[in-house]
Formats: structure tokens, sequence, C-alpha cells
């Protein structure tokens, strides 16, 4: 067995009301994938924060030792130093810079006092070369797709010499190629000697790649599994993960959907004048009462653009097409508008668009319908604490109080604030973009539990997913967006994969 490169003992950190980290141990071998997994919530990138000095020493409890050596990191810097380095989920990069000049930000090459910018290209270019990325290093990262830049984050770190790469969701935006070549990379990134801690939501990645799985569950150690020893499959991760057997994630819906169209799009094109062209041309579309519609395709087909131009259009693109909601014809100049007639939008970006992160949850669940608790334009707390505590037990959000701050949450229980928010609402038509991005199985089931409870009362769900399994499993029909168009539709009882992915490439 090879020597731990990193050990993790007994590592315990609080915050305000929150045990995040329970007498945690971690072990990394030297050159190894070792994937982190475990619910929202289980302590895995609060776990890495510590590692990675985002927590310092004195905030938390335990030992650190790299190569057998203590550390006691004050920063972000000391590990740097160390040869660690973390890539988030939400890219650091400056979308107005070069890749080059994101490559070596904060660690400029110099000649003198000046940044010695010839080098510096010339090293970016062979350490893009490393990562198998084929841009010019003169590119802007905003002219980059999202695949591209997650490999620049990479080739960052490979410029500061890393031995211990931490990847945190690094998979979750990317569509199923772009994730193909980033497993690649690591594999390739082992042969050359760099031990990888990735941590995921996707057990199949996991099991393909993993040479070892440590589970966390709410904030300790459940277990650590190797792939040479020990079983490593969806059932067994799971079990650990969630701490019961789930055995379909898709729960069983006991209606159907009705005859009755709910929501009717014919001929609806968007031009986007930023862009100077259209994101979106001639679709045409309906939705019955009590039905899930998912929508498929890859980055750059539309199916954000379709959800925002519907609801209330707040990107400003020109327009033309009919909707018919609850048989009457609509167009909707503001959300506002959408929102009153019964349509609610859960954005794919939850952080940016979705909440207000220095909030805390009653204000966050509350806040796209302050009318309902309100009198007089005067908030009534009490039925405000009231909502929010009903939205925490039905949507199982973790969190100590309604009064904690959104920002301090883990992704997937921001994600659930996010969904409560608009079913306050109490909409007809729930828009949901990416549901489920960067929730763990557990989170999901719920999720679609909820889905599943809200279409057998009766509401319609327009739901857009990267995810093909889940499309397949939670959708009655399917409908496939390629470069803004409309390619096909397809009952759910003739849907593949295959068929999809066909379509969504025409």
């Amino acid at each position: 067995m090879k020597p731990p490169i990193l050990e993790m003992r007994n590592i315990t950190k609080e915050f305000p009301g929150v045990k995040a980290l329970n007498n945690v141990s971690f072990q990394v071998a030297e050159g190894e994938i070792h994937c982190l997994v475990g619910e929202n919530g289980a302590g895995k990138s609060t776990l890495m924060k510590v590692l990675s000095g985002v927590y310092p020493y004195g905030e938390y409890s335990g030992e650190i030792y790299l190569n057998g050596q203590l550390q006691k990191f004050s920063g972000i810097r000391d590990s740097d130093r160390a040869g660690i380095a973390i890539i988030y989920q939400e890219l650091a990069l400056v979308p107005e810079l070069t890749v080059y000049e994101n490559i070596f930000l904060g660690n400029e090459i110099r000649k003198g006092i000046m940044v010695d910018w010839n080098e510096t290209i010339k090293r970016a270019s062979e350490v893009l070369k490393k990562v198998g990325l084929d841009v010019n290093p003169a590119a802007k990262i905003k002219e980059l797709g999202v695949g591209k830049q997650q490999l620049v984050e990479i080739a960052k770190a490979l410029s500061r010499d890393v031995r211990l790469l931490i990847l945190d969701e690094p998979t979750s935006a990317l569509n199923e190629d772009d994730s193909r070549n980033l497993l690649n990379l690591l594999r390739g990134l082992k042969k050359q000697g760099v031990t990888c801690i990735l941590i995921s939501h996707k057990l199949k990645e996991v099991i393909e790649i993993a040479d070892t799985v440590t589970v966390l569950r709410d904030g300790k150690t459940i277990c650590t599994l190797s792939a040479e020893t020990d079983e490593i499959s969806e059932f067994v991760l799971i079990k650990h993960m969630v701490g019961r057997e789930i055995d379909n994630i898709y729960p069983p819906r006991s209606t159907k959907p009705s005859d009755e169209i709910l929501l009717e799009v014919k001929d609806w094109s968007a031009y986007d004048p930023r862009l100077g062209r259209y994101v979106l041309k001639n679709v045409s579309f309906y939705v019955r009462k009590g039905e899930i519609v998912g929508f498929a395709g890859l980055m750059g087909s539309g199916r954000t653009e379709l959800a925002k131009s519907l609801f209330g259009n707040p990107d400003g693109y020109h327009i033309t097409g009919e909707i018919t909601f609850k048989g009457e014809r609509r167009r909707y100049t503001h959300p506002q508008s959408a929102i009153r007639s019964g349509m609610a939008y859960v954005t794919e970006d939850r952080k940016g668009n979705g909440l207000i992160l220095i909030q805390d949850v009653k204000q966050n669940i509350t806040l796209a319908n302050l009318r309902k608790i309100a009198k007089r334009g005067v908030v009534n707390a009490n039925a405000e604490i009231k909502v929010a505590n009903e939205y925490k037990s039905s949507l199982n959000i973790k969190t100590p109080t309604v009064e904690q701050k959104v920002g301090n949450l883990s992704g997937g229980n921001q994600q659930k604030v996010s969904v409560a928010k608009w079913l306050f609402v109490k909409p007809d038509i729930l828009i949901l973009d990416e549901p489920t991005r960067g929730i763990d199985v557990g989170a999901k089931f719920e999720i679609y539990t909820i889905m599943t409870r809200l279409v057998q009362q009766g509401m319609s769900i327009i739901m857009i997913s990267s995810e093909l399994p889940e499309v397949l499993g939670m959708s009655d029909r399917v409908y496939i967006l390629s470069a803004g168009r409309l390619t096909g539709e397809l009952p759910i009882e003739e849907a593949t994969q295959e068929k999809i992915m066909h379509l969504a490439t025409n």
C-alpha cells in the first residue's frame, strides 16, 4: 500500500448552532484518486476548506499532516505553498482577462519588477498542453465554454507545481463529453504523480474513476472503501450516504396528466440584441395539467433562454410568438406579471439570481410572495417564521433555524430554499431549471418526491435538465432543443438516451 500523502485526524469544526465536522479522520494515499461523497451538509466542502486554509489553524480542532509533517495553515497561501490546490464548483476566473493572465494571476512571472509576459505566454501554452486544451492563450475567459474554463482552472493549479489537487463538483455544470474529458484528464494527472481528491454527487463517475471512496454523513466519517478490496456500487454508496436504502430514486406516480392543456406556446422566437442573433427560433410546445415535461439539449441549445423568455423576459430579448396560459392569450413584459398569473421559475444559478445570500432563510422563502404575509405594507414576522418553518420541514432544509443566513447553508440546502421560495407563490406551472444541480442523491430523491406530489395535486412542471437519467426518470414527455430550435418530441415510453442525444446534436 502506498504511503499517505495526507492525513487529517479528528477534525472538528463548528459554526453558530451547528457542528459541521465532528471528529472526522481522512487519509489519502499518494498518487491515487480519492473520492469524497455524502449528502449536502455532510461536511465535504467544509473539510476541504479546513485542508486548504480557508478555515485557518485555530478555527478548528484536530491535526493535518502532509507527507508526515504537521501543518498549521493560516490561510490559502500557506496551503498553496505546500502544493495543495482546490478548484471550487463556482470557478474563480476573471472573465475579462486572458487565459494566460488567469493562469498566473497572483503568481506572476517577473523579470525584475516587471511581469515577463513572453515567458508567461510560453509557460501558459505548456501547461495548457498538459491539460489537453487547444485554445489561444490570449483568448479571454468569457469567450470559452464552461468545460474549457474548468480546464483553465486545472492548468492554473498545475502551473504552481501542485501535488494534491482538490476538485469540488467539477462536472456539475459540464455536459457528458466535457465530463468524460475531465475524468480522462484526472487519469492522466494520476500517471504524472498528482494526487486528486474529487468531491462529486455523480455516483456513476465516482464508481468509474475512484481508487478509494470516503463517505461522510452529518459531519462524521462513515466509511472508507477501496476499489481493490471492497464493493463500490451506487446501492452501497447511497446506503452509507443517507443511512437507509433507496431502491428507486424516481418515485412512482399514482396519477396521470389531465387532457386539459394548461400552457401552449406557438412559433416562439427570441432575438438577443447583445449577441446579434436568434437564441430561439419558431419553438412550439404544450404542457398539460398535472404533467412533467422535460426539456433536454446540450449547453447553448436554448433551454434556459426559453424559460426566461417565457417568464417575463428579464434579459430583454426581442420576442415574437404566442403564449396561451389557462385558456387566455398572454404576453409577459416583466417576471412580476408572470408570477401573478400563476407561473414560477427556479433558476439554474441559485447563488447569482435565485437567492439573496446575505439574508436569512425565512426572508428568502417569502421574498416572491410578501403580499401573502403583509398587511398595509408591513410584513407579519410571526407569519413569516411560520411559513418558513413549514417549508423547512416539508423540504427537509438542514439549518438550525430559519433565521440562519442562506449563504451559510450547503449548496443543496440553498437549492431547497430556492424551490421553497417559488412553492410559496402557489403557481399553476413551475419551471425548474437544473433543479438538482449540485445536489446529493438523498436530496434529489426528496426533490423528486416533492415534484411528484405537486403534479398529483394538479400542478404542471417544466423541467430543464442536463442529466438524461433524470429527464427519463421524471418526465411524461420530452422536448429536445438544438441551437435554439425544437428538434423533437418524445413520449416517455419511446424516449432513450440515444434518441435524445441524436436529436440534441441535429
